[in-house]
């Protein structure tokens, strides 16, 4: 302690008796706090203040400990052993604990013998950023979890938690002889007019990743779990932190959040002009503003740079210089002034304990907020923050100047055409034409001034992406027929301005990629998941997938679920073929994240299509679905725009009977629920389609029931089946299934394999279903890869020959069968190096030339790249040596059948 602290703590008493009755009526109450703080210090008198216990009289604890801990800071404010920093977060970290005291004398009270959990408090604001006023409200959002939250038990959850959050509400709010201790205001929860006052915590994740506004996500940069059950409020913000820190940056929600801050100033304008009655945090060149600057700022960039997420305004302030995002300068001035007001933000509160941000417009109480802040009256005060809050307004009108500014393309003709030669379109007269249409507004999207606006907006980056685009004229030709069939253009448009770097994979996509850009016109939201890094890591796993679309799925009834799902696939299938065109990743990797895909895709909607089904109809005892995956989808290979090819399957007794409302018999109920989860997979809804599927290789054919059992399955497969369905199965997979029945298919199918055959039937038949194949549907043209002599079809039929003939290498993956069989010498190594270039070839093509055409100019040496090749011409060399080697491994197999056909002749 030095010789001058005790003047301080004094002067800061002496103030405090003379201008703040409310901290007056404290130190008279609290006497022993006083001295102390006058002997010891601020911090050395808070730490004999320790939180109350949670027994019957909690309410009268809580109100005499908060009196203490204001008193208490007050006077290390006033006397300077506290800055604004340490105030705000004592007072935030009381609050976060007499929340969590009031929470558990709420549970307490209706469960004693139970451990609080299962309902969190999620703070927001400044009780979210730690920087609580003095005399503030607080701003929770409360959830719950069903599952785990204590209750009654004749007690709904919902009505349970909501009797609880009332009930520490209460505690908390309740003014009684002893004051309160924290006002609580929840009316930052989604739709508080219609909504209870704690939400499930699976709707909750819903509302925010679909409906939510722009002031929400503005609200949530400064949120945590504060309180309750904190595991369950950080699984909550994690969840929803894709709505937190957008993949994409909006320009349109920033100029909402830019809008709401006018909107506050016209709300506030009698507080606008500075002097008495000022409003400190609403007024221009307020608090707000300074927390607005911070907080555009961190909307723009935050959602690709982590770092730039602090809650706090100041270290939000201290993160955004470092980065190079603001000034130094102007983040340093802006610091001090956000101390400064905040400061007599608190004085303004301690006077009477009233949540009041205006300064007095009476002489004698704007002296008083002076006096109490060391000034000699309230002239001295205004004088003072004058600079402050005339410098804040400039930094603020600036930061809105800097979002209106845009820098537009020339509307004199010869200009624009100078700038499109320089660009890469030359001649320019096809981009004169197109941009004076869109212009002109002759395109539905841009009829309305907003579009025409964000049109301006995007225009310079626009022009520059197309131009250096492979093909430019072909780009812009398909960016005029993509805005053609939107309904609006606002916000792709402000997307682009945003994001250059969209805007030239979008242009790379309309050159080289007809499948993605047809994916894009239908859903031009698409390319707003590419902002995120991630969308170009490596493709997830099945459980991967599951895991990540989880807390999004609960909760949502079987139509939303279905859009939830088609929504979630279409996004992770897009950014996969970007990959590709990107030359980011192996496209026989991507291959494989197309099945993975595929197969948690068909998982989800497999449980969502049986929950459904067995409420009407129940379960049927020891049985169940089975789905088995054939072709590309078993050999975990598809490609972008592949069909699923399934067989349904189920086991147990086929005359057992469903126990639900509505019983049915075992193939009935089967063949029903295998209708369904087909119709899940297939049927387009708002959100579009999932995958063509195709289930005619189930034994007989599309004559056959859709539905069989097991034991059914397999003695057709011993008994009836063809070899060409024998071939099939070297490619089947169980894809859905408990792990039992899955075993107990696979198992079915090795036997099967297993079975010895004649290597010249095996051959002959072969041959024949190959000669039907080729006739029935011939190659289209020299790049199907799959049809035609020397194609994937015919390597297929050569390595299941092989296969079956030796009884082994039975791997549903084609190149992990080949490479068990070049092992043992069952193929040529040629054949093993074939497969790879075709396959990726394959992947590639669907995406660039998806109807057998020739890859266009553009993306020629994109598909050489991708499989190996430096350049068209060495692809197509390569391309005919590989089909050649698998031609006459092919011949050779075929060579084996002629002394079964000369025995029949």
């Amino acid at each position: 302690m030095t010789i001058l602290d005790v003047p301080c703590r004094q002067s800061a008493l002496d103030r405090l008796t003379a201008n703040a009755p409310f901290l007056a009526r404290l130190a008279e109450l609290n006497p022993d706090d006083v001295t102390r703080f006058l002997a010891e210090g601020t911090d050395a008198a808070l730490a004999t203040v320790t939180p109350p216990p949670v027994d019957d009289d909690i309410m009268i604890r809580l109100r005499r400990w908060r009196g203490r801990i204001a008193l208490l800071l007050a006077l290390g404010d006033l006397s300077g052993e506290h800055d604004v920093a340490a105030t705000t977060r004592h007072l935030t970290v009381f609050a976060d604990a007499a929340c969590d005291a009031a929470l558990a004398a709420a549970f307490a009270e209706r469960l004693p013998d139970e451990v609080p959990q299962g309902l969190a408090v999620i703070a927001l604001g400044k009780l979210g950023s730690h920087e609580l006023n003095y005399s503030s409200d607080i701003d929770p959002i409360l959830i719950f979890d069903p599952d785990t939250l204590p209750r009654r038990s004749r007690d709904d959850p919902a009505e349970a938690a909501v009797r609880i959050a009332r009930r520490m509400v209460e505690i908390l709010s309740a003014r009684t002889a002893d004051g309160h201790v924290l006002r609580v205001d929840l009316r930052l929860r989604p739709h508080p007019e219609v909504t209870p006052i704690v939400l499930p915590v699976n709707a909750a994740i819903s509302y925010y990743e679909s409906e939510a506004l722009a002031w929400e996500q503005a609200a949530f940069i400064r949120s945590r779990a504060s309180a309750g059950d904190r595991a369950l409020g950080a699984s909550f913000l994690s969840a929803i932190q894709p709505f937190i820190w957008r993949r994409s940056l909006d320009f349109r929600q920033l100029k909402e959040i830019g809008a709401m801050s006018d909107r506050i100033r016209d709300h506030f304008a009698q507080g606008q002009a500075f002097g008495p009655g000022y409003d400190l945090k609403r007024g221009r060149g307020g608090i707000r503003e300074i927390e607005f600057f911070a907080q555009v700022h961190q909307l723009i960039y935050g959602g690709r740079d982590p770092s730039l997420r602090p809650p706090a305004t100041v270290d939000a302030l201290t993160a955004l210089t470092a980065a190079g995002r603001i000034e130094a300068d102007v983040a340093e001035r802006l610091t001090g002034h956000y101390a400064t007001l905040r400061r007599i933000e608190h004085r303004l509160q301690m006077i009477e304990d009233q949540q009041t941000h205006s300064l007095p417009t009476q002489p004698a109480a704007l002296d008083c907020v002076a006096r109490l802040d060391g000034h000699a009256d309230g002239a001295a005060l205004l004088a003072m923050l004058l600079p402050v809050v005339t410098d804040v307004g400039a930094c603020y009108d600036r930061l809105v100047v800097e979002r209106a500014v845009t820098t537009g393309l020339p509307r004199d003709e010869g200009d624009l055409a100078v700038q499109l030669r320089a660009a890469g379109f030359d001649p320019p007269d096809a981009a004169l034409r197109a941009i004076a249409e869109w212009r002109a507004g002759k395109l539905r999207a841009l009829r309305s001034p907003a579009a025409l606006d964000a049109l301006e907006t995007v225009l310079p980056e626009l022009v520059k992406a197309l131009g250096a685009a492979p093909d430019p004229q072909g780009a812009l030709l398909r960016f005029d027929k993509l805005v053609a069939g939107l309904p609006s253009a606002i916000n792709f448009f402000h997307l682009l301005a945003a994001q250059p770097a969209l805007a030239k994979i979008a242009t790379r996509i309309l050159s080289i990629a007809p499948t993605l850009a047809d994916a894009l016109s239908a859903r031009v939201e698409l390319i707003e998941g590419l902002i995120d890094q991630r969308a170009f890591d490596a493709p997830a796993t099945k459980q991967q997938l599951r895991a990540e679309w989880a807390p999004g799925l609960a909760g949502l009834d079987y139509e939303r679920l279905l859009d939830r799902v088609r929504d979630r696939v279409g996004e992770r299938r897009f950014a996969y073929g970007v990959q590709l065109i990107a030359g980011a990743t192996d496209p026989l990797v991507i291959a494989c994240g197309y099945s993975e895909l595929a197969e948690a895709a068909l998982g989800v909607l497999a449980d969502a299509t049986i929950a459904e089904f067995v409420a009407a109809h129940g379960r049927i005892a020891d049985s169940e679905l089975v789905v088995l995956a054939l072709g590309r989808l078993g050999g975990r290979a598809l490609t972008h725009a592949s069909d699923l090819d399934l067989i349904y399957l189920f086991t147990g007794d086929h005359l057992a009977e469903s126990d639900g409302p509505r019983p049915l018999g075992a193939t009935t109920y089967y063949n029903r629920l295998a209708q369904r989860v087909t119709a899940a997979m297939s049927v387009p809804t708002a959100a579009g389609k999932l995958y063509d599927v195709d289930t005619r290789l189930r034994p007989q054919g599309a004559q056959g029931p859709l539905v069989v059992t097991l034991d059914s399955f397999e003695r057709y497969q011993r008994e009836e089946a063809w070899t060409w369905e024998h071939m099939a199965l070297l490619r089947a997979r169980p894809v859905y299934g408990s792990d039992t029945a899955r075993a107990e298919v696979d198992r079915v199918i090795a036997d099967l394999l297993a079975t010895p055959r004649d290597p010249a039937k095996l051959a002959a038949d072969a041959g024949e279903m190959r000669d039907k194949i080729a006739a029935h549907k011939p190659a289209n043209g020299t790049l199907d890869i799959k049809g035609g002599p020397g194609g994937l079809v015919d390597l297929e039929f050569a390595m299941q020959v092989t296969q079956l003939s030796s009884g082994r290498c039975h791997d549903p993956n084609i190149a992990a069968a080949l490479a068990c069989m070049k092992a043992v010498g069952l193929v040529p190594v040629e054949v093993c190096e074939a497969h790879g270039l075709l396959a990726r070839m394959l992947v590639m093509l669907r995406l660039t030339a998806p109807e057998g055409e020739p890859a266009t100019a553009a993306a020629r040496q994109l598909v050489a790249s991708a499989c190996g090749e430096p350049g068209w011409p060495q692809l197509l060399a390569a391309h005919d040596a590989a089909r050649q080697e698998i031609a006459n491994w092919w011949a050779s197999i075929r060579l084996t059948a002629r002394p079964q056909q000369e025995t029949a002749i």
